[in-house]
């Protein structure tokens, strides 16, 4: 089978194309057709090498990618029937395991890391949804704000700022967001019912409209330190980089991974369902050939994408 990846770490260019053994689903997994695989900062780190520290024992070729949307080919034994063969799904794929990463026409993962595609959506809009909305999903339950409360999140125009917007407005929670200017309308319509200007001064935005602080933040836009004066006194925030702290004034930093939900089913699900009903807004910044996963990769490094880039493996 074709798949992207790469034999020693380096720069976008290290990325090659490898044709790999065809892959076979074991007891309590499925073989995916991939059709769309969603690049994510995490796959850059595993070709820069920053995840090498996960996989030791293993050997190249490395296979990044979490998120795949396709077809299942292959049920292993033991199927509890609720997924077939030809069934439209979408897939957590740890790139860490022995099966490798989503950038591959074929690849085996856990039954129950797949869920149902959502209904209304293409294969590369799926791809985007479950790896993002998964680590926003995590990050609220991590903050533990009560329905009525008021969280913040930084990086709102993000893949997984703006999940949590959306999310979080689902779960009845009053939402300040930061935005850039050309960003403030998207943020807005994700939901928040305030937008501050993003940039070094935000936390004392935040502040200005809650001057005691806000009692839990989603840091989607990883400013750590910067963002802890924005917190109440005792409050929590939730960190996607594995920043721990300290933090002062009893602020407690929860580092949120997304691995912890992978398989989840019925979390996972509930994401599938909330796509479907538009709670969740699928987006997609541009969908390129699996070839040009090194041009994906460079896009994605230049900062500035609206939605997720999608390798097409159809």
């Amino acid at each position: 089978m074709r798949a992207i990846g790469v034999h020693d770490f380096g720069g976008p260019e290290a990325l090659r194309v490898l044709d790999l053994p065809e892959p076979q689903a074991g007891p309590g997994e499925v073989r995916i057709r991939v059709h769309a695989a969603a690049v994510n900062p995490t796959d850059v780190m595993l070709r820069t090498g920053a995840h090498a520290v996960r996989m030791t024992g293993r050997r190249p070729p490395f296979v990044p990618g979490m998120d795949a949307a396709g077809v299942i080919d292959q049920l292993g034994p033991g199927s509890d029937g609720r997924l077939a063969a030809g069934q439209r799904v979408v897939a957590m794929v740890l790139f860490t395991g022995p099966h490798g990463g989503a950038y591959a026409e074929q690849v085996v993962v856990p039954a129950a890391s797949v869920v149902p595609a959502p209904e209304s959506a293409d294969f590369p809009a799926a791809s985007t949804l479950l790896m993002n909305a998964m680590t926003a999903r995590l990050a609220l339950d991590a903050l533990a704000v009560p329905r009525g409360g008021t969280v913040t999140v930084t990086g709102a125009a993000g893949a997984v700022g703006g999940y949590a917007v959306e999310l979080a407005k689902a779960d009845g929670l009053t939402v300040i967001a930061d935005a850039a200017g050309p960003d403030v309308e998207v943020v807005r319509g994700f939901g928040a019912d305030h937008v501050v200007e993003r940039g070094a001064d935000v936390a004392a935005r935040i502040r200005a409209l809650v001057p005691g602080g806000v009692p839990g933040l989603v840091d989607g836009s990883l400013q750590t330190t910067g963002a802890v004066p924005a917190v109440a006194d005792g409050g929590a925030m939730a960190e996607l980089r594995g920043w721990s702290g300290p933090a002062e004034r009893g602020v407690r930093v929860r580092p949120v991974m997304v691995s912890d939900g992978i398989a989840d089913t019925a979390g996972l699900d509930r994401l599938r369902r909330q796509a479907e009903d538009g709670t969740l807004t699928l987006r997609v910044a541009e969908v390129l050939p699996a070839e040009d996963a090194a041009t994906a990769h460079r896009l994605l490094e230049s900062g500035g994408l609206r939605g997720r880039l999608v390798l097409d493996f159809s």
